[in-house]
């Protein structure tokens, strides 16, 4: 860097046919001018200038030099310019990864507003819910929820998801409604664990075994089955935020709340494109809005 960066100088003091030009254009010392060129000729073991108290004259071999260093200063400016307009103006193809009912209720809706702001980027989503390699596979971002397994892969929290308890007013009208953590223990828990539930309010922390005929693994399922009058569910508010409006499912035990869930976008390195980066900073001033 330090020789590109001489290089330029060079290219400089040519173009202003002195040091004193070069240095008034750099915004620099005179004297510090001088003692660049001087180890800059002393590192590459060849005299570039004929210094007069009027001017300065290339050498033969400071003519060829100089031709070189200026398509090679050129040519760096110019990427430069070109890597700026891409962090002004990103564009590309952006490989993301989701778990498929957070992307599809939560996330579909926030990509729908970034692309409007990002015309120029393209999407390529992965709904799966393998775990996926970042190093083999073709992914540029992923987003997960929940607690992390250790690894070299950067992880940065985006924001948290709250839980609460809701059920059916089927359910509710034929099962009651329980007042307290202690009385689920009499109903059907829909439960993503086989683990008990934890729930806190303003004074304390519960834990809860609850019971039920269902364990299963995936939140849409756990919401249908919540709507079908199956039992309660411990569900991600933001997620059925419609359902509440709409009357199809009713809060239980609105003053307890389950532990929120971090959510994480992962890379494998700090140093990401700028379409990657852009659409992180999107995604955490989206969680953490208001």
């Amino acid at each position: 860097m330090k020789l590109l960066n001489d290089m330029a100088l060079f290219v400089e003091v040519i173009k202003a046919n002195s040091f004193r030009g070069a240095a008034e254009a750099l915004g620099i010392p005179n004297s510090t001018v001088s003692r660049r060129i001087a180890e800059l000729e002393r590192r590459i073991g060849l005299r570039l200038l004929n210094r007069t108290t009027r001017r300065i004259e290339l050498t033969e071999g400071g003519r060829l030099y100089f031709e070189r260093c200026r398509r090679i200063v050129d040519e760096a400016r110019l990427a430069h310019e070109e890597i700026s307009e891409l962090v002004d103006n990103p564009s590309g193809l952006i490989r993301l990864s989701m778990p498929i009912d957070f992307g599809v209720v939560y996330l579909a809706p926030l990509l729908a507003e970034f692309a409007e702001r990002y015309p120029q980027i393209r999407f390529d989503l992965d709904l799966t819910p393998k775990r996926l390699d970042l190093i083999r596979d073709p992914v540029d971002l992923v987003i997960r929820i929940g607690a992390l397994p250790d690894s070299q892969l950067i992880a940065r929290p985006l924001g948290t998801l709250q839980r609460s308890l809701f059920a059916s007013p089927g359910y509710l009208a034929r099962h009651g409604v329980p007042d307290s953590p202690a009385a689920l223990l009499q109903h059907e828990c829909l439960r993503m664990l086989d683990a008990p539930w934890v729930l806190h309010d303003t004074q304390q922390r519960l834990s809860v075994a609850v019971e039920g005929r269902y364990l299963l693994n995936n939140i849409g399922m756990l919401r249908r089955l919540a709507l079908l009058g199956q039992g309660i569910a411990m569900l991600v508010d933001e997620m059925i935020s419609e359902d509440l409006a709409q009357g199809r499912l009713h809060r239980v035990l609105p003053d307890w709340k389950a532990e929120a869930l971090p959510v994480y976008a992962i890379t494998e390195t700090r140093l990401v494109p700028a379409k990657v980066r852009v659409l992180i900073d999107f995604l955490s001033d989206q969680f953490n809005r208001g």
